[in-house]
């Protein structure tokens, strides 16, 4: 009999849906004729219906769970496959992690790199600053002021701003009218505005430990000095006194040391009734210092002390200093701090900024031993707009797995610097609009906010304790690739407002500066005899 005819058979003499379903799987593995005796389909039949419908059945159970097994196996791999692309691409990080925080947390030790001189960093609006002081001595209980993350990237724009100013062909044209004198014109000369962190050194004989800014995009280093003939601002320590040094003196007019002051300061140094030398120096946030030009004992350990050191002992200082007594300035003049200490420490220094401003860092001078060998360094560039800036080759960016389309020519047309006291990264305009589609897109599941200041791509996190974000990473010249941590690609005023780290400049032609914030978590390492930078990740915990 044919299959259809005992098909049929079966649907009217059987209650059992399970024998019709085993036929119909026991007629799919053949495609030939089936034929099967009446008597054959009679005793089918009288068999107990329940016993057949048990035995059908759980062939039937059998059969379909290996297809469901096989398909869920698939399903898994699958899964797996994409789960794995998906952590590779993205950071998961804790929403509360991402914003100010409001108290210091303890210092870290960093006795297992003491092979070379390091110096503790805090950030100068941070919980922890008041509480600053060096190792052996006893902290100092002071207030300082703590900016909303709004006032912080107020001040930022205003420094960036004077950064493109001091690299553009107007300020040059500027300081090539500028005259002799000791009051600082509005315009010329203006350098940028002041930096972000802190650290401690001494100065003097005896020494007196001051609390100094340090800046890679300065070159002069000064300090407040009594007796402040005309106005010296709040700072944390008491005013360092000249007179009461044993190794401090004048640098007189006329010599090759006061004329190295223009190009480090980019005002034309005065003389004074003496025949003293005169600095002025003035910062895109309309801070400033004017004072006589000097040479001091300079200390960072009670093995690293320099004597003869040139700098600034400011009589008129004005700005927002942060209750600091100065500045340290790390540029590539011949007057920075770091061509003065090149003999000992070969032109070498790098630095693990702060993970927040709730922790510390270090500033470190010399060749680290404790370093791999292995790390790259992305060669520094030398641009005739600002010659004593670090300048970098940035090739590409990427955001998640995609390389962004942007045109070589977009980056070199620019340049970009790496700057300790710019806060957020600045890419050229075409190079950010990039930038901001390709983030939207991948966190196009969040709500957006507002703008906070500069940052105009923002969101709302209230209703999460953690969010996925795309891994952001930049690569340079030399094959060097920066792995932003993910403390360097949001930034938070609230949990309602967390916003990418990085801000467009008004025009591809402004430089491209690579700020603090993107550098967190990371040793940089700035080779400046070999004219070359490196990012060691991994170090700075």
């Amino acid at each position: 009999m044919a299959v259809d005819k005992v098909w049929n058979k079966l649907w009217i003499e059987s209650d059992s849906i399970a024998v019709i379903l085993a036929v119909k799987v026991l007629a799919s593995f053949g495609r030939e004729e089936v034929v099967l005796a009446e008597s054959e389909i009679t005793m089918a039949v009288v068999v107990p219906s329940v016993l057949l419908q048990f035995l059908v059945y759980t062939s039937f159970i059998v059969f379909v769970s290996l297809l469901c097994f096989g398909e869920k196996s698939f399903a898994y791999g699958r899964d797996e496959v994409s789960e794995s692309i998906h952590q590779s691409t993205v950071h998961v990080i804790v929403v509360s992690t991402i914003l100010p925080p409001k108290s210091c947390s303890s210092f870290t030790s960093f006795k297992d790199r003491r092979s070379i001189p390091l110096l503790k960093i805090v950030h100068r609006h941070s919980p922890c600053s008041g509480s600053f002081h060096p190792e052996g001595q006893k902290k100092r209980a002071t207030t300082n002021q703590i900016l909303s993350t709004e006032q912080i990237l107020h001040q930022d724009q205003i420094r960036v701003e004077s950064l493109h100013y001091k690299l553009s062909n107007k300020s040059k044209m500027s300081q090539e009218q500028s005259s002799k004198a000791t009051v600082l014109p509005a315009k010329s000369g203006v350098s940028l505005g002041t930096g972000n962190y802190i650290v401690r050194v001494g100065f003097g004989t005896p020494k007196k430990y001051l609390s100094l800014m340090f800046d890679t995009g300065s070159d002069l280093t000064w300090i407040q000095c009594k007796p402040c003939v005309r106005y010296c601002h709040e700072q944390q320590e008491s005013i360092f006194n000249p007179s009461e040094s044993t190794s401090y003196s004048n640098i007189t007019c006329n010599t090759s040391e006061c004329s190295q002051l223009k190009s480090a300061t980019g005002n034309t140094p005065a003389c004074g009734s003496s025949s003293t030398c005169i600095y002025g120096i003035q910062y895109g946030d309309q801070s400033f210092s004017v004072g006589y030009f000097g040479r001091e004992t300079l200390t960072l350990t009670p093995r690293d002390v320099f004597n003869n050191f040139r700098f600034g002992c400011g009589q008129n200082n004005r700005g927002i200093f942060g209750k600091t007594a100065g500045l340290l300035g790390l540029g590539r003049n011949e007057l920075s701090f770091v061509s003065q200490t090149s003999q000992k420490y070969g032109g070498r220094f790098s630095y693990c900024l702060p993970s927040s401003s709730s922790s510390v860092g270090y500033l470190a001078f010399g060749v680290d031993r404790s370093v791999s060998s292995t790390v790259k360094f992305t060669p520094m560039v030398i641009d005739s707009r600002g010659p004593s800036f670090y300048f970098l080759e940035i090739i590409e960016i990427n955001v998640g797995d995609r390389k962004l389309e942007i045109s070589a020519s977009v980056f070199s047309f620019s340049g970009m610097i790496i700057d300790s006291g710019t806060v957020i990264t600045r890419l050229p305009k075409t190079a950010y609009t990039s930038l901001q589609s390709a983030f939207q897109q991948l966190m196009s599941s969040y709500p957006s906010a507002k703008p906070l200041s500069i940052l105009d791509t923002c969101y709302n996190f209230t209703d999460y304790d953690e969010v996925n974000i795309p891994k952001i990473s930049m690569l340079f010249k030399g094959g060097v690739t920066l792995d932003l941590d993910p403390s360097g690609i949001l930034i938070g005023a609230s949990a309602s407002q967390v916003c990418l780290a990085f801000a467009g400049n008004q025009d591809d032609k402004d430089v491209g500066i690579l700020g603090n914030k993107q550098q967190q978590k990371l040793e940089v390492i700035y080779d400046v005899a070999r004219s070359r930078l490196g990012f060691v990740p991994g170090i700075c915990k």
